[in-house]
């Protein structure tokens, strides 16, 4: 009976391919060329070094492809990922008024010293707070300091200028709320329009107007 070897030949392959499982572990810039060799019982075994015999050498790409891929892969990832930043910039943060500045809005509202123009104009303002802090309209913290410039116009002679550079304001941060805006200048036109008075049925009234 002949002594065991002491490897034998599937433990002699694993040995021989050992330098081959060590190359593709390595990243694909650091692997040298490896050769399949085969040797005179046609065993085939794998090599960093040129076969002795019979062998060809192995293409290192087509041993590394899923580390050359990975690159492909998050270079083509790149462009979304940047655009998904671009858009997040670019998006108006909804900035408004914290709960001082709101009740001290509601304290001012309620001053004696305002007259009727300014009391509801400070109301709106109030009110649009309100729709800002509940997700309403676009604003950024510049839309605010314009508003806060116009509250406090409204004890000063320029007070009606000042509400409309607020209202404009308003009208291009919140649509919903320019709608209203519009509407409420016009019904304001119209009661600012002048109206003929009625003809007299009698005629000889020296305010009359005639037809």
């Amino acid at each position: 009976m002949q002594p065991t070897p002491p490897f034998s030949t599937p433990s002699r392959w694993r040995l021989r391919s050992l330098p081959l499982w060590l190359a593709m572990a390595l990243p694909w810039p650091a692997l040298a060329e490896v050769w399949q060799c085969r040797d005179a019982q046609g065993q085939i075994s794998f090599s960093d070094r040129p076969c002795p015999s019979q062998g060809q050498a192995l293409d290192a790409r087509r041993l590394q492809g899923n580390v050359v891929e990975a690159p492909r892969r998050a270079a083509a990832s790149q462009p979304a990922s940047a655009a998904l930043e671009a858009q997040a910039r670019s998006e108006p943060v909804n900035d408004c008024p914290g709960d001082q500045e709101l009740r001290d809005m509601e304290v001012r509202a309620n001053s004696r010293s305002l007259g009727d123009a300014e009391r509801a104009f400070m109301q709106d303002e109030i009110r649009r707070v309100r729709q800002c802090r509940k997700g309403q309209g676009r604003y950024s913290a510049e839309d605010w300091r314009i508003s806060r410039e116009a509250r406090a116009a409204q004890s000063s002679s320029n007070a009606a200028d000042a509400r409309r550079r607020a209202e404009d304001m308003h009208s291009a941060a919140d649509p919903a709320e320019g709608e209203r805006i519009a509407k409420q200048r016009r019904a304001e036109q119209e009661l600012a329009r002048p109206r003929r008075p009625a003809p007299c049925l009698n005629g000889w009234e020296p305010a009359c107007a005639r037809p």
